[in-house]
């Protein structure tokens, strides 16, 4: 039943989407009180159209100045029912007074921060689907047994150039860690800033670089399409089976599973680097080929190296960082 509504603009607002990824950047916003209303719109919606039963999830993306691009989801949200290939379509909104309201030909969609409500023209309700609030499964993960803990909130002490900021996260300032690794396994969390009138590499950008040389793409990917640049990418070498960003503003979490490249004596490479990452506990890339390095940092050789997180002038911040050596 939603079809009509979201497909009707689809058109129109992916120009739309596009011509704004080429605008200049905003405010970043790291406190949800002190940012703008929009705020309190954007984030994922789920539930039930009465009208016919189908199942459909929303994710609300704050564009600035009141404009938001919607993104809707039939089976559910991404990684809860939907997955690549099932129809997704797009639309775009405006917040009217206390309303983000989008009018279709069929259906008028209403938005008001707690629900996201499908009507007719004429006013009746055909479904709602609630707000929710997802959050990783590995949030908060204790570091086990023989883990070295790279940071817990106290010090910088493992860093390079480490900065605590609000004096208990990890700043993305180009920092590396002392010591340096081979085969290990890893788990972070980040939070990207809310910059609703930035976008593309411009919105919350940094870097997880294993092992210095290959980058998985930190970013403010929220109801993106999830490409090789975005959230979750390996950056020039693969996208993600599916785009688990979530919202600015949460805590998300990446889980690596990393095995560094092997060489010969006379420095000849014998076989790939290879990588599962799970992004909020979902498996983005499994036991992927690393055939090259990603540029930005050290290039791919022989030996262990420092876990690298990128500066890219966005302010994120890290917690819970530690690492098993295999």
């Amino acid at each position: 039943m939603m079809k009509s509504v979201f497909a009707s603009v689809t058109c129109l607002c992916a120009l739309g989407f596009g011509a704004l990824a080429h605008a200049a950047g905003g405010v970043a916003f790291t406190d949800a009180a002190a940012a703008p209303v929009d705020f309190q719109y954007q984030g994922e919606y789920a539930g039930t159209i009465d009208a016919d039963g189908s199942r459909w999830g929303a994710q609300v993306i704050a564009l600035g100045g009141g404009k938001f691009h919607v993104v809707g989801y039939r089976g559910g949200l991404p990684g809860e029912g939907w997955t690549p290939g099932n129809e997704k379509n797009e639309i775009d909104g405006k917040l009217e007074g206390k309303l983000v309201e989008i009018e279709g030909p069929e259906f008028v969609i209403k938005i008001d921060g707690k629900n996201l409500t499908v009507e007719t023209p004429d006013g009746e309700k055909l479904g709602a689907l609630p707000k929710v609030e997802r959050k990783s499964p590995t949030l908060g993960k204790a570091a086990p047994e023989g883990a070295i803990v790279l940071f817990d909130g106290s010090n910088v002490d493992h860093w390079v150039n480490g900065e605590l900021i609000e004096g208990k996260y990890l700043g993305a300032t180009n920092v590396e860690t002392k010591e340096k690794f081979g085969d290990h396994s890893l788990h972070l969390e980040f939070r990207a800033p809310f910059m609703p009138e930035s976008t593309g590499q411009g919105r919350g950008n940094s870097g997880l670089y294993m092992q210095s040389r290959y980058e998985v793409q930190i970013l403010d990917s929220f109801g993106l399409e999830g490409l090789e640049n975005e959230c979750g990418g390996i950056y020039s070498i693969s996208r993600p089976k599916l785009n688990m960003a979530l919202p600015p503003l949460a805590w998300q979490t990446y889980d690596v599973d990393f095995t560094a490249a092997k060489y010969d004596a006379s420095g000849k490479k014998t076989s790939n680097a290879r990588a599962t990452v799970r992004l909020n506990g979902v498996v983005i890339h499994d036991n992927l080929e690393l055939a090259h390095g990603t540029p930005g940092r050290l290039e791919e050789g022989p030996g262990d190296a420092p876990i690298f997180l990128q500066d890219h002038g966005n302010p994120v911040v890290f917690r819970n960082i530690w690492v098993i050596k295999k």
